[in-house]
């Protein structure tokens, strides 16, 4: 996972013509399904709708704000109206979007978040997906409604890897991003980006809510997802994230997501 690929100048068409997505007003809700043979990569944007956006399939990596995520299948991203974001798909692209009028979006999320999606609300997306037309009818209307609910209701996940703003900080956290299993130790990587080890210490913390050594987990464990989810088993992943003890790796692993990394590998089935 890159952070100077995430960051690629080219762009995928988008999934809305993007006067719609900058219309306040329209429809309160229009969904989009989009499976392409290509990986997708948009640049950051902002459009006066909210958008909540997931993968059918596979994985996103989703940049909103000063947070990336990397986001499975069973889990959409919240993007309130006017919020900067991009994205990239890992892989062929295999995903769906949500786009909802800011008057409809006072009771959703009022910050850029992740959230576990359910079965239901998959669902009433595939089902808005295949509107037609700029009205909708009192059943879409009541169908809209449940889409709306579920994406107030449905519980946040901490998944979010903020990145630091200090240009030295920021320098690490996009070489640690592409590299996670890099193994310098603190001082070295403070040697090579100008910085004081204290003043790593302390920024890191001050900018990201993480130690560096915590971030550095953190980085290792969203690439452990898409490892997990391309087949790679639960020991080779990590061993190629530079974990020598596989059990630290899956006590780690277990203690943020909530889940062992063999489940996780099981679910994406």
């Amino acid at each position: 996972m890159s952070f100077n690929t995430f960051l690629t100048p080219i762009m995928s068409d988008p999934m809305i013509p993007p006067a719609q997505a900058a219309d306040a007003g329209g429809p309160p809700l229009l969904a989009v399904l989009r499976r392409s043979g290509e990986v997708r990569v948009t640049h950051r944007h902002r459009h006066a709708r909210g958008q909540l956006l997931g993968a059918a399939q596979g994985l996103l990596s989703v940049d909103a704000d000063n947070s990336r995520w990397v986001v499975p299948a069973t889990h959409a991203v919240w993007i309130p109206p006017g919020v900067q974001h991009g994205l990239r798909s890992h892989g062929p692209f295999s995903g769906w979007s949500v786009y909802v009028a800011a008057s409809a979006c006072a009771e959703l999320p009022g910050d850029a978040c992740v959230l576990a999606v359910s079965g239901l609300l998959r669902e009433a997306v595939t089902r808005a997906a295949s509107w037609t037309g700029d009205a909708l009818n009192a059943p879409q209307v009541r169908l809209s409604g449940v889409i709306l609910d579920e994406i107030r209701s449905s519980p946040r996940v901490a998944l979010g890897l903020p990145m630091p703003r200090d240009a030295r900080l920021l320098r690490i956290a996009r070489a640690l991003s592409d590299r996670p299993d890099e193994g310098r130790r603190l001082e070295e990587w403070a040697e090579w980006a100008g910085i004081a080890p204290r003043t790593l210490t302390r920024r890191f913390i001050a900018e990201t809510g993480f130690t560096f050594t915590e971030w550095r987990q953190r980085v290792r464990l969203l690439e452990a997802l898409e490892l997990l989810a391309a087949g790679r088993p639960v020991k080779a992943a990590a061993l190629d994230l530079g974990y020598d003890n596989v059990s630290a790796f899956i006590a780690l692993f277990r203690r943020v997501f909530g889940v062992t990394p063999g489940r996780y590998e099981a679910s994406m089935r």
